[in-house]
């Protein structure tokens, strides 16, 4: 080599260096220059070790032939929880999208279901072998005076479609044929989740939506929202999230119906009553924690008032007055003295109303709030879409300029540059659900999900199950683990700092009051630190 290539290659070299030193993608990051204990430092070699050394791919397991790195979660999820780093519990801090009626696993929900007598059941035809996947249940609590002494079942040739059934008398007359008792179990929880056999093979997202998703909530909901089972539910998805290492809740609430059941059977309590049962169910909840001497496992609750795209201008008129009534007559609830963030529409963009369609009544909406004197800034669904330019898509402009606190998903957020950057100025953080997105294929394997993008371009993101009962991941352990396995893994400069600044934005970008979120921020990190000591425990 001449003396003249190998000073332009050294000269080469320089400017290459320099290059990569001056790459903004990294300097952006949020794990980028932040310190790092040598107890983390330990912890998160150990970490990307045992997430290197991962040899599930390529043996066999029961149920899954074969499996591969970019498989389908609802595939692979039996696979996952096997691993040891699945076990390695962190605090996750802040579950800030999580739909309610999706957040309590399905068998949980049946079972006190059949605890309450009030309960029937009904279907659209007799069932048999032939037809049993084919038809959902519908759910209905029956004032007692109603309730139904036939012994008809839902399996005899004979039965009435659309009758009313007893729900312990379907289930314990359920033809033994077709599994008895647990086949009728078999049923109604098949028809309340997304098996890996559907994730597989209904299709694209907008048809997973129509069909198989849709229909989730609508067998689902005619359970929780029945004072009983309400109370029960609300109680099962805190202790349920607690357990899983999430310390504060901001959970979506659907107010489309007006009304829930009463344990009259009467079909007449008013969204004040909801909530109110809800604040019980939650002081309830604190009280046993503080028994136990673990109150700083968990930090509290807020709700998000949330309705659905499906309805009109003069319907949203009724639900945002209904709004501000619940948030003065409920303020430490629906709202704190200056900054909750409560409203929010909801649906699948694709196919339902883009947020341009309600942005001139919305606007309104903010104006009724400065007449009454209360505060209640938007947290919207947008960008839930594969869509460039498409109405969906758009929905992350009419957000921006609607003033939203956070994007519910954002996932086309990564196709606009320029709104990127406005997020990453004005704090605009992303509720990111990769597993929803991968199981309504807006990524075709977690590989590929666009979340390093966010976090190299320096946006504040945070992770969220979106509808885990549905999708069974349950908690945020599975999603911490997809993204720390599958999407993450490619990365040497992405390991364990930055889970834990996604954990840390989540309660930084809560709702919480100042007060409030600095206690949260300090609980947690608390956690943080036992965590990371345990890890670091492992190793030796």
């Amino acid at each position: 080599m001449s003396s003249t290539q190998f000073t332009d290659f050294a000269r080469y070299k320089e400017q290459r260096a320099a290059l990569i030193s001056s790459n903004l993608n990294r300097s952006l990051r949020p794990d980028h220059s932040v310190t790092v204990s040598a107890a983390e430092a330990k912890a998160d070699k150990f970490v990307r070790e045992l997430r290197a050394a991962i040899s599930i791919w390529g043996t066999e397991h029961e149920g899954v032939p074969i499996p591969f790195p970019g498989m389908q979660f609802l595939t692979g999820r039996s696979i996952i929880s096997t691993t040891k780093l699945f076990n390695f519990l962190i605090p996750k801090g802040g579950l800030l999208h999580a739909h309610l009626e999706a957040t309590v696993n399905a068998e949980y929900v049946l079972k006190i279901a059949l605890e309450q007598p009030a309960l029937h059941v009904r279907s659209t035809a007799p069932h048999s072998a032939l037809n049993l996947s084919k038809i959902l249940p519908q759910f209905s609590p029956f004032p007692r005076k109603m309730f139904t002494d036939s012994d008809t079942a839902l399996t005899d040739t004979f039965y009435s479609p659309d009758t009313w059934v007893s729900l312990k008398k379907a289930r314990a007359s359920f033809d033994p044929a077709l599994g008895g008792p647990a086949g009728f179990d078999k049923w109604v929880i098949a028809a309340m989740v997304i098996s890996p056999a559907e994730g597989q093979s209904i299709g694209p997202a907008i048809n997973l939506f129509e069909e198989k998703f849709t229909d989730t909530f609508t067998v689902s909901n005619g359970l929780p929202r029945f004072t009983p089972v309400w109370k029960q539910y609300i109680y099962e998805f805190l202790r349920a999230s607690v357990e899983d290492g999430v310390s504060y809740v901001e959970t979506r609430i659907n107010f489309y119906s007006k009304y829930m059941f009463g344990e009259d059977g009467q079909e007449k309590v008013p969204h004040h009553d909801w909530l109110k049962i809800f604040d019980e169910t939650l002081g309830e909840f604190k009280a046993e924690l503080k028994s136990q001497e673990r109150e700083d496992e968990f930090i509290g609750a807020r709700i998000i008032y949330s309705t659905l795209r499906l309805i009109d201008l003069e319907e949203l008129e009724w639900y945002r007055e209904d709004c501000i009534t619940l948030k003065q007559e409920l303020p430490h609830l629906i709202a704190d003295s200056t900054s909750f963030r409560c409203f929010d529409l909801v649906g699948p963009e694709n196919m339902l109303k883009p947020l341009i369609y309600y942005a001139e009544d919305l606007l309104r909406f903010r104006e009724r709030q400065k007449e009454v004197g209360v505060d209640i800034p938007f947290i919207l669904h947008a960008g839930e879409t594969l869509g460039d330019g498409t109405e969906a898509d758009v929905n992350l402009y009419d957000a921006i300029l609607l003033g939203t606190l956070r994007f519910g998903h954002g996932f086309s957020l990564v196709k606009h540059p320029k709104l990127m950057k406005t997020c990453r100025e004005k704090g605009i953080l992303n509720e990111v659900c990769p597993i929803s997105n991968e199981i309504l294929r807006l990524t075709s394997s977690m590989p590929m999900h666009p979340l390093p993008i966010l976090i190299n371009n320096g946006l504040p993101v945070t992770l969220c199950s979106d509808d885990p009962a549905v999708f069974r991941n349950m908690g945020l352990t599975f999603d911490f683990y997809q993204i720390s396995l599958r999407v993450l893994s490619r990365s040497e400069v992405t390991g364990l700092i930055a889970l834990r600044e996604l954990a840390r934005d989540s309660l930084k970008h809560s709702t919480l009051e100042p007060s409030e979120k600095q206690r949260a921020i300090s609980a947690w990190r608390k956690r943080w630190k036992k965590s990371v000591e345990s890890i670091v425990d492992f190793t030796k």
